[in-house]
């Protein structure tokens, strides 16, 4: 039993095309990009990032990790994060010490400085629940 002949679509057909589309579209998303010096702002930040984390560790003498978030040019945020709580030092001396470092490192004031401490994984291996309690 033959039906119609029909014509089986290529897997290649459309391919140049399609190739041709996408590198049209990325150069003109590179061009967009160096036009904006987004790339440049991008390893500005990354850079003095790590400087904040250089200083940071010369303080304090932990080093901690800085993470940034630029909003049209504006330092909206930058949080830094300690690898464990550091319990010989006050809180709002670790807390100066972040805000002079990101100021004098970023060159501009940040928008909201958040100062974070990583508690590690817990000590047990798995949570208990205690005994239900009554609402009354």
């Amino acid at each position: 039993m033959q039906g119609p002949k029909t014509q089986v679509p290529s897997i290649r057909s459309g391919t140049i095309g399609s190739t041709a589309r996408h590198l049209v579209a990325l150069t003109l998303l590179t061009g967009c990009l160096a036009g904006c010096d987004m790339v440049d702002a991008v390893f500005d930040g990354l850079r003095q990032a790590r400087a904040v984390e250089s200083d940071l560790a010369q303080t304090t003498g932990v080093k901690p990790a800085v993470a940034f978030n630029w909003r049209n040019g504006r330092l909206t945020s930058v949080t830094v994060t300690f690898p464990k709580l550091m319990e010989d030092r006050p809180l709002h001396e670790l807390a100066e010490a972040a805000r002079t470092a990101v100021g004098k490192e970023f060159k501009q004031r940040a928008d909201n400085v958040v100062l974070a401490f990583s508690l590690g994984p817990t000590g047990t291996g798995t949570a208990q629940a205690g005994p239900a309690q009554s609402m009354n």
